[in-house]
């Protein structure tokens, strides 16, 4: 209990920056949405004029009009994705090798404490702090849908599942962050790592919406949980979340393995 303490006290800025930073930006983008509410029909002409392949590489579908209201929130959720799933990879690559890093594992490692323990305390504060992220962005996002829908439809039923992809994307960086973590021999920068991964499955997403490789959306956690297939179809694409699933239940106890085997430098 005084490692958990003691590692989510060391998040509490960190915790407290991305809870209000992520979901004040999605905000942010929405404020925009009465503006562009006034003139949809410039703005639908403007869009049917790009390939259908443009448009899915970022986040857009001719189905759901970029000019309504779900399809703008879809546009700002596929965008949103990314800082949730940066700030997941940054508590995955930081946890268990910020010792290491920093050359304090002898000071952890020798006292009377399992590695179990420290892993679970680590594991538990991390998982605290995304949390919190998680609870501000569904506040936060329904407050803003109901400040800026005028008077355009909002169906609540789409929205929140679509809420409920963030904490996917959580614990899918999360997971496989952690599990990098432990398998590379040292974590140089958090940074490098977090944003490396968070990109690269943006980019095979965006990539395989473009070129129609459908093994790039399996491989990209991003094209699991597409708003617009969300929002069109109130449901998830559950033949690709289970891989999500899949790889959160085999990278944490991984993890852990790894972690309880791992040589720990020191000084």
């Amino acid at each position: 209990m005084n490692i958990y303490k003691f590692e989510f006290s060391m998040l509490k800025k960190s915790t407290l920056i991305w809870s209000l930073a992520v979901p004040l930006g999605l905000a942010f983008y929405m404020l925009f949405y009465p503006t562009i509410a006034t003139d949809t029909g410039a703005l639908d002409d403007l869009m049917n004029s790009f390939p259908e392949e443009f448009l899915a590489a970022f986040g857009m579908n001719a189905e759901l009009p970029v000019s309504s209201l779900l399809g703008y929130f879809s546009l700002t959720v596929s965008m949103i994705y990314i800082p949730l799933a940066i700030q997941a990879s940054n508590y995955g690559f930081h946890m268990l090798s910020v010792e290491e890093r920093e050359f304090t594992a002898d000071f952890l490692l020798t006292k009377p404490v399992k590695r179990s323990e420290i892993f679970i305390a680590k594991v538990l504060a991390a998982l605290t702090s995304l949390f919190i992220t998680n609870l501000s962005m569904w506040i936060i996002t329904i407050a803003t849908l109901y400040l800026v829908k005028g008077d355009s439809p909002l169906e609540l039923g789409k929205v929140i599942v679509v809420l409920s992809s963030f904490g996917f994307i959580q614990l899918f960086f999360f997971s496989l962050s952690l599990l990098i973590s432990v398998s590379v021999k040292k974590v140089s920068s958090v940074l490098s790592f977090s944003m490396g991964l968070s990109f690269g499955l943006y980019i095979l997403s965006a990539l395989g919406s473009v070129l129609s490789f459908n093994i790039f959306k399996l491989l990209s956690v991003y094209a699991h949980f597409d708003p617009n297939y969300i929002l069109i179809n109130t449901n998830h694409q559950w033949n690709l979340v289970i891989i999500t699933i899949a790889v959160i239940i085999i990278s944490i106890p991984a993890s852990y393995f790894l972690y309880s085997k791992r040589n720990i430098a020191s000084l």
